[in-house]
């Protein structure tokens, strides 16, 4: 006889019932490893749609930090502009009763040889012919008779605001020129504008080496270089009353 078997053969139902079992759960893998796969490979947003969720969430914060950046960012030009190009000074502001201006005799006083007193007639009439209406220093008719040539000189340098040099051949020639131009220098070395080197009929090799750290107006169209004489003059008085008039303020 054969040893009775460990294992009986299950019944026809119970056999039913657990192949049954298993095609349910054959049917059922398949989707639960397609729902494991979508999501261990869940897709990452990109970098171009993270910076777009990022602009998007920048733009949407409040416009008037943008547009007080903008009015901030305005103010300093403006105060800027406001430093570097001040108002302009006017003739009529120079011709105020309480300009700088008044503050000495003479607006020019013209440094000149007498053999060229005719071309600084000239000049002077110009000047004092302007709608600025220059006070000019003009040797042969300003000086008081009888006071000593060295007392004149000087004094008509220090009391007007800017000294034209005309540097001709007979300036290099007359001392009394020398002496003057050299007051000229110790009382304003290195003030623009206040000396007005004029040069006439002279090579430029002969320029005096005391002026030649300023440039010069070379005369070769005698109404053009009086205009420049003139723009010079107006510059230098205009530049005196707005340092004059942002000092008492």
């Amino acid at each position: 006889m054969h040893p009775p078997s460990l294992f009986r053969c299950p019944a026809p139902a119970s056999r039913e019932r657990f192949h049954a079992g298993n095609r349910q759960l054959s049917s059922a893998l398949p989707t639960m490893a397609g729902w494991f796969r979508r999501l261990l490979h869940k897709p990452k947003p990109s970098s171009a749609e993270s910076s777009l969720d990022a602009g998007r969430s920048a733009s949407s914060s409040p416009s008037s930090s943008s547009s007080s950046a903008k009015s901030s960012g305005s103010s300093p030009g403006t105060s800027l502009a406001r430093s570097v190009c001040p108002a302009p000074i006017l003739v009529s502001d120079i011709n105020a009763s309480g300009s700088a201006r008044w503050a000495k005799s003479y607006d020019v006083c013209i440094c000149h040889s007498d053999v060229d007193l005719e071309l600084v007639e000239e000049l002077v009439s110009y000047l004092e012919g302007q709608p600025e209406s220059f006070r000019c220093f003009l040797q042969l008719r300003d000086a008081a008779p009888g006071s000593a040539v060295v007392t004149e000189l000087c004094d008509a340098v220090q009391n007007s605001h800017c000294w034209v040099m005309l540097i001709t051949p007979g300036f290099l020639r007359d001392p009394w020129c020398k002496y003057q131009m050299h007051q000229a220098l110790a009382e304003a070395p290195m003030a623009n504008g206040r000396t007005i080197p004029v040069l006439k009929d002279v090579d430029r090799k002969d320029y005096p080496k005391e002026l030649r750290n300023l440039y010069y107006i070379y005369m070769a169209l005698k109404e053009k270089s009086f205009r420049q004489i003139r723009d010079t003059v107006v510059r230098y008085l205009q530049e005196l009353c707005r340092s004059s008039a942002s000092s008492t303020e």
